[in-house]
């Protein structure tokens, strides 16, 4: 059996047929068979398994350059960018070891589309929805799971071939390999995998049965994705069901809530001790502040913040730790982004910077996004250190 028969599927939907390709986005074979596919000249257009975001980024390599560092800060898009920065990090990893560019099958398609003057078209959910699907909808310790996997990915991670990545996208290897996914990170695979492989289904149809509809698509799409995806042209997601794939969900309001009652507790401490004797409240006041403030800006300070960001965040962290709209991390990174802006080269640098803990703390672009870090993981953990102490001098 030809091996690129795992991974070509064909399906007919009305006068239009669906030429499946799954592709590895680190492969060298995978950008071959997306070039004898589109030079075979069967197909009058080509889909692809990117957004328009992801189309326009991959178009235009430079995108970063344009990127307002302070902007993000205060659209409160800090923690998104983190992830995306993370993800394209461990990609990145893997395309050094195997020599071809992460993504670059999906180049070569849109570059041959114009050459040919071939229809493109993009199938995928915007990657933002994605994103924030993906950080409302997954739990905390799926998070830390999947975030300490990536980090010990970019920097420790085990070396893998290109042999190996080939035998990833055939049969039983990669439904082996989905199925584990599925049953360690079940939330993240319903995410990152199962919502999108209905998504780009219904695209597909959606394109087949558009007026004009071409007569010849070539889809292409990560191997893993097959899977899902061909099962789902059996039973379409309807109108609907594409409308809920597509929104934004609002954040969860538990965090929220959680964040006012320790609000509320300490303030209700601060009274308590102050009810108890001027001293005490004085004194509850002051650990609060410092140890709050203290971490967050000692975690500021581990991200070789500006003197004034350490500042604002031993200020800042006791005050937004009462109040859970606003995060220590958020205004001390406008702070630092503001002090100290993104030059061209950071931005030209970053793709190769973020892969490399050393550069991390020389590039601004990830120095201002560690630093927001850890100033929110110092006044995390102040908050949880000063409640504690507090309760100790009232009840102890």
């Amino acid at each position: 059996m030809d091996a690129n028969e795992e991974i070509i599927k064909t399906v007919k939907i009305g006068n239009s047929t669906l030429t499946l390709v799954g592709t590895a986005h680190v492969s060298r074979q995978s950008v071959k068979l997306v070039e004898d596919q589109i030079g075979s000249g069967k197909y009058d257009c080509i889909a692809v398994e990117l957004c328009q975001p992801r189309f326009e980024n991959l178009s235009n390599s430079a995108w970063w350059k344009n990127l307002d560092i302070y902007q993000v800060f205060r659209q409160k898009k800090a923690t998104l960018l983190l992830v995306n920065l993370t993800l394209s990090a461990y990609q990145r990893r893997l395309a050094e070891k195997v020599g071809v560019e992460a993504g670059q099958e999906m180049v070569r398609a849109i570059e041959l589309s114009q050459e040919k003057n071939i229809r493109l078209e993009v199938i995928d959910r915007n990657i933002t929805t994605t994103l924030q699907r993906m950080v409302t909808r997954v739990s905390l310790w799926q998070k830390l799971k999947i975030f300490s996997g990536l980090i010990a990915g970019i920097f420790v991670g085990e070396e893998i071939s290109e042999k190996q990545i080939e035998e990833l996208k055939q049969g039983d290897m990669l439904h082996s390999v989905v199925q584990e996914f599925g049953e360690t990170l079940p939330q993240f695979k319903k995410v990152l995998i199962d919502e999108r492989d209905q998504y780009m289904t219904g695209k597909l149809i959606q394109l087949a049965e558009s007026p004009n509809a071409p007569k010849n698509i070539l889809a292409l799409v990560g191997a893993g994705h097959l899977i899902g995806m061909m099962p789902a042209f059996s039973n379409p997601p309807d109108a609907i069901r594409m409308k809920e794939l597509d929104e934004k969900p609002q954040p969860s309001r538990v965090g929220y809530y959680i964040g006012w009652a320790v609000c509320v507790f300490v303030l209700s401490m601060f009274y308590v001790g102050y009810s108890r004797s001027p001293e005490l409240g004085l004194q509850l006041v002051v650990t609060w502040v410092l140890v709050n403030g203290g971490l967050s800006a000692f975690g500021a300070a581990l991200g070789l913040a500006h003197p004034l960001s350490i500042v604002t965040a031993f200020f800042a962290a006791p005050l937004t730790s009462l109040n859970p709209t606003v995060g220590a991390g958020m205004v001390v990174g406008l702070v630092e982004s503001y002090l100290r802006k993104p030059k061209v080269s950071d931005f030209e640098s970053l793709r190769d910077d973020i892969g490399s803990m050393k550069r991390w703390w020389k590039n601004r672009v990830v120095r201002v996004l560690l630093i927001f870090f850890l100033a929110n993981m110092g006044s995390a953990i102040g908050t949880y250190v000063a409640g504690a102490s507090i309760v100790t001098q009232i009840f102890g």
